[in-house]
């Protein structure tokens, strides 16, 4: 297969991919409620033809692609829900949805891998395995719909997965990729430290939890520096402290505490865990109170297979090779496509998506987040030469 021709397909199908991102960005939903979204994405595989499709999950899609030769199974996904934000954008076609907002770049994923499906379908008689492309719900909210797919069976005979995420962050024309850990594991824990209340005026009366929570917090934000070997990484955020009343002359029986960890191996992930337990359990008892700690496993880390990503890293030298290719850091954001990289080898790269000319310069989450539609190009070349490739290699 020609390379330019598939090119020119890529050209032909892109004003088409911004129409579709626009149209989600117009009508976003929520984890767990991409109702519309989804069916509006199978409605538009069906048009298509040639897709073996399915709904693993009542807001989800999978479209299976079949190629006339043998070869590998590939994955390639997209996520399609949006966040609870306030849109400030002013975008003709803001969100309709008052409260819900497309401002982490889903709609671009999802319209991007969309019209990567119309192309691949028009070449599959020159397409070697097959291709299942993922359009996952909720990624934006714990415990996730990555871990729902995987459960319903979605990555059943595939070889290799792959994803992509724009990046606002990230200019235009530049990709982010590297080995191993791509992103954090991100979990949180909450307690609760239960004293003894009474009056402000009679300490020695009461058991305080808000000078045990005090040092509790202080304890906590010694955990990285003090149990974690320099070279590692982790984060450990106290995001919540809440204690007493409206009478400044009581202190209260109990304070409620709880925050974030990130860290990017198992190892280091179990040992934080402990340690925050440890911390909080041992300074309750020196104080004479009790706490009960609750810790929540949430994403793991995503890991980029060595294999798979210089098979990726060939494709961008060799298709995308104007862009310019970043190795970086991991980012210490979560992403529930970790659940796919758990099960099989994979490789998620970030596609830059910002331009200070146009003033695409607000970080992801916010509700003035936008991205470069030109940035579709880099993604739809991605998506589908990435599948051509992967799906030859033995």
């Amino acid at each position: 297969m020609a390379s330019n021709t598939v090119l020119q397909q890529i050209e032909d199908v892109y004003q088409e991919v911004i129409g579709w991102r626009r149209h989600l960005h117009q009508h976003p939903e929520l984890s767990f409620q991409e109702y519309n979204t989804s069916q509006y994405v199978y409605d538009l595989l069906e048009s298509f033809g040639g897709f073996e499709l399915s709904r693993p999950t009542k807001t989800s899609v999978v479209a299976r692609l079949k190629g006339a030769q043998p070869g590998k199974v590939i994955a390639l996904r997209a996520d399609m829900d949006a966040l609870p934000i306030k849109e400030e954008t002013a975008l003709p076609f803001a969100s309709i949805n008052d409260g819900v907002m497309h401002a982490c770049g889903h709609d671009g994923h999802t319209a991007m891998l969309l019209g990567a499906a119309k192309v691949l379908k028009d070449n599959r008689n020159d397409l070697s395995g097959e291709v299942v492309f993922i359009f996952q719900h909720a990624e934006e909210l714990p415990p996730g719909g990555a871990q729902e797919m995987v459960a319903a069976g979605v990555l059943d005979g595939v070889d290799q997965v792959v994803g992509v995420h724009l990046f606002s962050t990230v200019p235009t024309g530049t990709i982010h990729i590297r080995y191993g850990a791509v992103t954090a594991a991100s979990d949180v824990f909450e307690m609760t430290v239960q004293g003894k209340g009474g009056h402000a005026s009679t300490p020695e009366l009461t058991v305080d939890p808000l000078a045990t929570g005090a040092q509790i917090v202080t304890g906590l934000n010694h955990i990285i520096s003090r149990s974690v070997a320099p070279l590692e990484a982790g984060v450990v955020s106290v995001t919540k402290f809440t204690a007493g009343g409206e009478a400044l002359n009581v202190i209260p029986d109990t304070v409620e505490i709880g925050g974030s960890v990130r860290t990017l191996s198992t190892d280091v992930r179990e040992l934080v865990k402990s340690r925050i337990i440890d911390v909080a359990e041992g300074i309750a008892k020196a104080n004479g109170a009790e706490v009960n700690v609750t810790y929540t496993y949430g994403y793991g880390s995503v890991m980029n297979d060595k294999e798979v990503t210089d098979q990726v890293v060939g494709v961008l030298e060799e298709h995308l090779s104007e862009n310019k290719l970043e190795w970086v850091d991991p980012i210490l954001g979560g992403e529930d496509f970790s659940a796919f990289s758990d099960e099989l080898p994979a490789c998620f790269v970030f596609i830059g998506a910002g331009n200070v000319e146009k003033g695409i310069t607000y970080p992801h989450h916010h509700p003035k987040f936008d991205i470069d539609e030109n940035a579709f190009m880099d993604g739809l070349k991605f998506h589908v030469f990435t599948a051509l490739t992967l799906t030859k290699n033995k």
